[in-house]
């Protein structure tokens, strides 16, 4: 559906272009956008998924969320790592990488955010928040 705005101009640009400017240098938060339309929040997007709007407002997420998936990953590494699907608690959902005991990171787990990127792969980096399970003595 078509929602005709009254500065078109100002549509054309919209605040999608907060994407392209850099943030401060060694700030560890996550940005993310939300559509001043709809209301809905994503992570990296250059249009709403929901109305397709292209006025993007950026906005700081508070860096907690829960896992919703997560899976090991074996190739083109010399150990095994992992990669999740964390749902942030702004609802946007991203993928990024957990720290922590392989065998700790499951669904429902919580996280919060402790790296913006990794240095390598350039995804969000997570530290679980939870005591993990520990083995009967």
């Amino acid at each position: 559906m078509y929602h005709h705005s009254t500065s078109v101009a100002r549509q054309g640009f919209g605040s999608a272009a907060g994407l392209l400017e850099p943030s401060a240098p060694g700030s560890d938060a996550m940005h993310f956008q939300r559509c001043t339309w709809c209301g809905t929040a994503m992570y990296q997007r250059l249009l709403c998924p929901v109305c397709q709007g292209s006025d993007l407002r950026t906005e700081r997420s508070e860096g907690v969320g829960i896992v919703r998936h997560s899976t090991v990953v074996h190739r083109n590494t010399p150990a095994a790592r992992n990669v999740s699907m964390i749902e942030m608690a702004e609802g946007f959902v991203v993928r990024g990488r957990v720290m922590g005991p392989l065998i700790s990171i499951h669904s429902g787990g919580r996280v919060r955010l402790s790296a913006a990127k990794d240095p390598v792969r350039g995804e969000p980096v997570f530290q679980l928040l939870d005591e993990p399970c520990r083995a009967w003595s």
